[in-house]
């Protein structure tokens, strides 16, 4: 199997549209994910799914309901448990990589003007 390699930071970087998460590699039944991220997404859930957040660059802070906020800096991850209603927030840009299932929708059972199909996800810029 030839899988390419995959330039994280670089692949986030390129992406042009914030909160637009692109699928660049898959695991198993998981998709790797990188996305450009400012301001703020949406309060969600993901009911059946945890959510894998990695900062590749600059800092985000993952409000959570009913728990204290998480910040994250480059380098860091934190898992949101499934059923766990948050919010993510950037205040600068920020590059981050997600590792969800292939059955995570965006932004759970919420739409948004910023919510993303899976088939947007896979589109390649």
């Amino acid at each position: 199997m030839n899988n390419p390699v995959v330039s994280l930071i670089s692949a986030a970087s390129q992406l042009t549209d914030t909160w637009s998460p692109r699928v660049v590699g898959a695991v198993d039944d998981a998709y790797v994910k990188v996305a450009k991220v400012h301001g703020t997404l949406a309060w969600h859930a993901h009911d059946d799914e945890d959510e894998l957040f990695l900062v590749l660059k600059g800092h985000l802070r993952i409000e959570l309901e009913g728990m204290d906020a998480v910040e994250l800096n480059a380098g860091d991850m934190y898992v949101v448990p499934k059923g766990v209603r948050h919010n993510p927030v950037a205040e600068n840009e920020c590059l981050i990589m997600l590792f969800e299932r292939k059955s995570t929708l965006h932004t759970g059972r919420e739409s948004t003007d910023k919510t993303r199909s899976i088939e947007e996800q896979l589109q390649r810029d």
